[in-house]
């Protein structure tokens, strides 16, 4: 997660095609960025709920993936959003920050938020449950 903010290691495919960015991580925290625009509306014109869902998403499976060890990996369970505000092309740039809650042996869980970069105010906010892949996993 490190090598792909700081550029050394590329995006997954995932971030070109709907257009964000990891700008941090951490141990248990991840930050991504990103600007809705014309090509997130939906039917009635404003951002589709895919893009908070993808953001969100992202941020907490990415925060769950910085505490997995070499060989170790993640498969979402459950992922759940709410979503609080509109968002327009209008909102401008948004960051989406995931925190790790609880890290076990097979399980872990986390949080995420969606806010406006400008003003701060929520968007959106998520929790997920992830399942822990390790090699002896069979």
């Amino acid at each position: 997660m490190k090598a792909i903010a700081d550029g050394s290691h590329p995006p997954a495919p995932i971030q070109k095609l709907m257009g964000f960015e990891l700008v941090e991580a951490g141990e248990g925290r991840t930050l991504f960025r990103s600007v809705p625009g014309p090509q997130h509306l939906n039917p009635i014109g404003t951002v589709h709920g895919g893009f908070a869902a993808t953001l969100l998403d992202s941020c907490m499976g990415a925060a769950v993936h910085t505490t997995c060890a070499e060989g170790e990996g993640y498969s979402t369970l459950e992922v759940k959003f709410n979503l609080v505000r509109p968002i327009t092309p209008e909102t401008g740039e948004v960051l989406a920050e995931g925190h790790v809650v609880h890290r076990g042996r097979r399980v872990s869980t986390a949080e995420g938020t969606l806010k406006s970069a400008s003003d701060g105010k929520l968007l959106a906010h998520g929790t997920t449950t992830c399942m822990i892949l390790t090699p002896d996993a069979g």
